[in-house]
Order: C-alpha cells, then structure tokens, then sequence
C-alpha cells in the first residue's frame, strides 16, 4: 500500500507559518560602486618600515626591554663615575653604553619577526601585505634603524659621563678614540640586532629563538677555547673573536678574512634561511 501526501498551496490571505521559508526576491540588487579613485600600487615600503617601527617600540615586551637597557646603562654609568674618581676615558665609556644595547637590543629584534606567530598578527600582516619578501626586508631595515638610533644615543650618553666626569670629578679628559674603535661598536650593535631578527625569522618562536641566540655562540665560544682541535676552526668562525681587532682599532686582511667569514655563518645565514622560510611557512 503506497501512501500519498499532497501539499496544499496556501492562500494569498492566510498567515505565513514561522517554519516557511521567505521567497527569494525577483531581482538580485547590485552593491553601488565606491566613489575614488583605484589603488594602482601596494603599500609603501617607507609605510612598512614605520609599522614595524612601530611593533618594535610601541609594544608592552619592546618598551619594557628598552627600560631594562636604560637601566644597566645607568648603573653601569653610575659606577664608572665614582669608581677610581672618574678617571676613565671616553672609550671606555662608550664601551659601557654599547655593550647592554649589544646584548639585549637583539631580542628586541627577535621579538618583532616571533610575535607574528605567537601572537597571531601575522594574519593582518601578510594579509595587508601578501608580498612577503617586502615584510622582510622592512622588519631588517628597521631593526638597524633602531640600531643607528641606539648607538648614537650610546655615543651621546657616554660624552655625557665623561664632560660630567671632567667637570665634578676634575679629571683630565682623554677624548681620544680611533675611528676603526667607533666602526666596531658601532657594528657590534647592528651585526647584533640584524643576528637576532635573523634567529626569529629561522625558528619563529620566541623561546627557541632567545635561547638558541644566547646559549649557541656563547657555547660555540667556550668550546672553541677549550678544545685545542676548534681552536684554528675559532679563529674564524668566533664572532667575539673576530670582533676583537675592531675594538683594538687594528686589523690586518687576515683578520678582515675572519670577521667576513664569521659574520656570514652567524648572521648572514640565519637571515637568508630565515627569509626563505619566512616567504613559505603557513600562517594560522
């Protein structure tokens, strides 16, 4: 026995049930076109530089960074001041406004490339700015932006110590340094920042990236003057090492020879390795 159902068309007059489904409308009504003229070009890179400024500075973890550098350097500054009356000369100063920005400003580095994966923002990032290549080069060109901006400071501070040392302390001002002297603190500063957003864009994540940056050459250093078989192997690829001339303001072509070779296994390969996986992760 086959069973029959018949649906009744209801009429014009009777109620709509709350179960019956609106009728779809004659015609499809067409979005009005938006006034203005069409963007013929992506974003500025000049605007994707200052962004990233602005992620790097403008940020809880970044500025909390930038108060703890602060901080050493003033103590550091402090205690030069009243230890030995003062009498320091101004490269010894510089020394000590440079270093805590070489060994922290890095993480500030880090910290730009990782939080796009820890944070999630990559997702607007890439999104506003498919051209991935772009968003790396501008995050490099403005961690060395911050970089210059850090060690003219640090040249700044450091004459300041030492006109206040001279000043209240009576000291004989020794303002004498030799310009190869500026090139390396200046380089150390800027090879730093430039390793450690290379370390991010590697590993993209910050823990990794902080601790492998850290821990990698220091252990690299340490090995190298322990184990007589890695000496002639640390000769050249020992950043701290090779960097040693600089700050002596001397360097032969042998010694250029190793602070290239170093400076391209330590921070030349991470960044390129680093940009290549950065163009090919998946962005969740």
């Amino acid at each position: 026995m086959t069973a029959t159902t018949t649906t009744t068309p209801a009429s014009p007059g009777a109620p709509a049930s709350k179960n019956a489904e609106s009728a779809l409308p004659t015609h499809a009504k067409v979005p009005s076109r938006i006034e203005g003229p069409r963007p013929t070009s992506g974003v500025p890179f000049g605007r994707l530089v200052h962004v990233e400024l602005r992620k790097m500075l403008d940020t809880r973890a970044g500025r909390w960074l930038l108060i703890g550098i602060a901080a050493i350097i003033a103590i550091a500054l402090t205690i030069m001041f009243f230890n030995e009356g003062g009498r320091h000369a101004f490269g010894e100063y510089l020394q000590a406004t440079t270093m805590p920005m070489a060994l922290i400003l890095p993480v500030v580095g880090i910290l730009a490339v990782t939080s796009e994966w820890s944070q999630r923002t990559g997702l607007v990032t890439f999104g506003l700015e498919p051209r991935r290549m772009r968003i790396a080069w501008a995050k490099l060109l403005s961690a060395l932006v911050v970089g210059v901006g850090a060690f003219a400071l640090a040249l700044v501070l450091a004459a300041l110590a030492h006109q206040a040392a001279i000043t209240f302390r009576g000291i004989d001002g020794s303002w004498s340094i030799d310009g190869l002297v500026l090139v390396g603190a200046g380089g150390y500063v800027l090879l730093g920042i430039a390793q450690g957003v290379g370390f991010g864009m590697l590993f993209k994540n910050t823990p990794a990236a902080v601790v492998t940056y850290f821990v990698l050459p220091t252990a690299w250093s340490i090995l190298g003057s322990m184990v007589s078989w890695l000496r002639d192997a640390a000769v050249w690829l020992d950043l701290n090492q090779t960097m040693q001339p600089l700050f002596e303001g001397s360097l032969t072509g042998q010694q250029w020879a190793h602070l290239g070779t170093s400076v391209a296994v330590w921070v030349v390969a991470p960044l390129a390795v680093g940009i290549w996986r950065l163009t090919r992760a998946e962005v969740k």
